[in-house]
């Protein structure tokens, strides 16, 4: 039985709602619950998992919402009862720490920093685009780790930046590093000589941290978002960002990653970038270079790329780590054994899957369906950070239960030889991911032992030695478990492939002279080098976290609590940001349509309208 209780005007974000879902649901008598804001997309959400009530359709983006599957009525009192100590908990917490001046509108944040140079937006991705627009408007960068952003609100909004000499990193940027401050889900990575533009967050954090433990560093690592290299939006902000890296001067070198993207942007970026005044590595994964050019590297794996790219730095080569494993007692190719992979992000399991597809001679294009970067033959390669499993759900970086549930099928199919995963450290991630998968990888490893079955556990910790989680703890947790624990993923994935007797080989490349492209330069601009030159002075707008780890470094920042405005219509906010451009805003036949929906819901609206009084009102929910 369905049961519904709306919290009218209480406004949490999403990530803390998340993780109160997880709590509730272990209550006894639960059979299924999710708590959300009563936004239309998450509405889309609760239908979809067949918890839709008529409680929840009536109420506002501005109110939380529980629905609960129960056969008691006395189990919402229990739900309650953890919902006010969970808040209670986290008010707690949060008045504990110094914590960002926090604000609820735009221009009492400008007010208090108003020489503001990037906006951090984490809020639903109906409205981010509509706050990344504001915060371009007001001259400031944008990093959007919200996802679920229509390409058209992208194009528009990176086109709108690059006119402005700006940047938008994202939608769905979950990793930056800038000036050495990291951004989202990032790492405590050691400043240094290298840079890098990346179209991934996984991918990014996997180089910064293989980076730092080689005893170097990354001063700015600028993710640009998964569509950025697509056809429809043509590269804008890692063109721009190229640009603005080539007149850093404490970039001495420069890595280019990204998922494979579309052919004509690809080869627009090649061509910068044999222009390029440094030396530069690149990365598009699922290609195999067979050769280096003079001061312009191809790699094929992320490690290679932190390998060359500290090598470029130290002038010597970077030999590739070893694998301390006997591999007496691995299976042997007749034993037609298989791989079970789950990731917490596409890129690392991006890479999975191109390295076993090539121990595997398969010759197949990249592929991604349903968060399965692999499928085929028993193998399967899994990205459990793509939307399929997460929306509405917690990221696999901070809860373990999908990748539980995983292993546990895994189990069941007698091929499976190896398991591989990944243990992402870092900010935004789970305090001890690897002590929370533990007591299931020991359980399913001895079900296996008793059924008088043979199975590896292999993982790769992403991480540095000054992440929060302790990397060290994280390696020894599981290695003490029996896990296979390998010093980066491309290691992990060779010995997963190993450990079911197949190989694959990676061609010696020759260095060759280089060919120059003939390209027509643009003009870098100045407000991209401000960026990448100084600690960021940030709006940050969405989860608290974010502002924490930011001011933690030394930056200014002010925290905006975040509401959606209007009752969370968008059409209505769209209607706001258009009239506050205009002191006095006359209705003519050009724009009478943008205003209709105010026109009808607010009939006093005459001629020439007081647009700060419309404002207003709109925001006091008067007008709807």
């Amino acid at each position: 039985m369905l049961k519904t209780i709306v919290k009218k005007g209480s406004y949490h974000d999403s990530v803390v709602l998340m993780l109160l879902t997880n709590q509730i649901s272990t209550i006894e008598g639960v059979k299924k619950v999710s708590i959300m804001m009563a936004t239309p997309a998450n509405k889309d959400i609760y239908r979809q998992s067949g918890l839709s009530t008529e409680e929840l359709e009536s109420a506002s983006a501005n109110d939380m919402v529980v629905v609960a599957d129960v056969d008691d009525d006395a189990i919402l009192d229990v739900i309650m009862e953890e919902v006010e100590e969970f808040f209670k908990k986290q008010s707690t917490s949060e008045g504990d720490k110094k914590g960002a001046e926090s604000v609820k509108s735009w221009d009492k944040a400008l007010g208090k920093l108003p020489d503001a140079n990037l906006a951090v937006i984490s809020i639903p991705g109906a409205y981010a685009a509509l706050e990344a627009d504001r915060a371009l408007d007001e001259g400031m960068n944008v990093f959007m780790f919200s996802d679920n952003v229509t390409l058209e609100d992208e194009i528009k909004l990176k086109q709108k930046a690059h006119e402005k000499g700006l940047a938008v990193m994202g939608p769905d940027c979950g990793t930056g590093i800038i000036q050495g401050v990291p951004i989202a889900f990032t790492n405590n990575v050691t400043p240094g000589a290298i840079g890098i533009i990346g179209a991934s967050g996984t991918g990014i954090q996997e180089l910064t941290t293989i980076i730092d433990r080689l005893g170097e560093g990354v001063k700015n690592a600028i993710g640009t978002g998964g569509r950025d290299l697509s056809t429809e939006v043509g590269g804008i902000t890692m063109m721009d960002m190229i640009e603005a890296m080539e007149s850093d001067d404490s970039v001495k070198v420069l890595i280019i990653i990204s998922k494979p993207p579309a052919k004509e942007v690809r080869d627009r970026i090649s061509d910068r970038l044999s222009n390029f005044k440094k030396p530069v590595v690149t990365l598009f994964l699922g290609e195999k270079p067979e050769y280096h050019e003079e001061n312009f590297y191809h790699a094929y794996t992320l490690d290679e790329a932190a390998r060359l790219a500290v090598g470029l730095v130290r002038g010597e080569e970077i030999k590739e780590g070893k694998v301390d494993v006997d591999d007496s007692q691995f299976f042997g190719a007749e034993e037609k054994k298989t791989i079970k992979a789950y990731y917490s992000g596409g890129t690392l399991a991006g890479e999975a899957a191109m390295l076993i597809k090539d121990a595997l001679n398969l010759k197949v294009p990249p592929q991604k369906a349903e968060g399965f970067m692999l499928k085929t033959d028993g193998h399967i390669v899994v990205d459990l950070g793509d939307d399929v499993y997460t929306q509405g759900k917690p990221h696999p970086m901070i809860d373990p239960a999908k990748r539980i549930e995983c292993m546990q099928d895994a189990i069941d199919d007698a091929s499976t030889g190896v398991i591989l995963l990944d243990i992402m450290l870092g900010y935004g991630s789970h305090e001890d991911m690897a002590g929370a998968l533990l007591p299931s990888i020991v359980e399913l490893r001895d079900k296996a032992k008793a059924e008088g079955r043979k199975l590896f556990f292999v993982a790769t910790v992403c991480g540095t030695r000054r992440d929060f989680q302790s990397y060290d703890e994280a390696v020894s947790k599981l290695k003490e478990a029996g896990v296979i624990v390998c010093e980066n993923n491309k290691l992990a994935v060779h010995t997963a492939i190993r450990a079911i007797g197949l190989d694959f080989e990676e061609p010696a490349k020759e260095i060759r002279k280089k060919t120059v492209a003939k390209i027509e330069k643009t003009e870098v601009s100045e407000k991209l080098i401000q960026l990448l030159s100084q600690k960021p002075k940030v709006i940050n707008i969405g989860l608290k976290s974010f502002a924490e780890v930011v001011e933690s470094f030394g930056c200014d920042v002010v925290q905006y609590d975040w509401m959606p405005p209007a009752g969370g219509n968008v059409e209505l906010i769209k209607v706001l940001n258009f009239l506050r451009n205009y002191e006095e805003f006359a209705i003519d036949e050009a724009n009478r349509s943008v205003i209709a929906k105010v026109v009808a819901s607010q009939p006093v609206i005459k001629d020439v309208v007081p647009a700060k009084s419309v404002i207003k009102e709109l925001n006091e929910g008067k007008a709807i």
